[in-house]
């Protein structure tokens, strides 16, 4: 296991929290429960950022398509570059299970 610099016992057990969801539902009950509308909304913006970033899409047409200002979208494109992989790791399994679920 990689040690982050943000670990810290709190976040811990926060993890191990979103660990325990079990379904879309449940993480839809605790994330609104946790963070405001706009904090949600950012982190899927980064999300799908990262898809489109990798996939080489360009600054304006990321920006166009999912609202992101250039100022998100550099900060996304430098954690993908030099973050701590966990963009790739999310995206990489994303991609696997769905080739799991168009072979179905």
């Amino acid at each position: 296991m990689v040690a982050s610099k943000l670990q810290e016992e709190s976040l811990d057990r926060l993890f191990e929290a979103i660990l325990e969801l079990q379904n879309i539902e449940e993480c839809y009950r605790f994330f609104e429960d946790l963070c405001t509308v706009a904090e949600l909304k950012a982190l899927g913006q980064r999300l799908q950022v990262a898809k489109m970033l990798e996939k080489d899409c360009t600054y304006t047409h990321i920006a166009e398509e999912t609202g992101a200002s250039p100022a998100t979208i550099s900060r996304v494109k430098r954690s993908l570059h030099y973050g701590a992989d966990g963009y790739k790791l999310l995206l990489q399994r994303l991609r696997e299970k769905k080739k799991l679920v168009d072979t179905v």
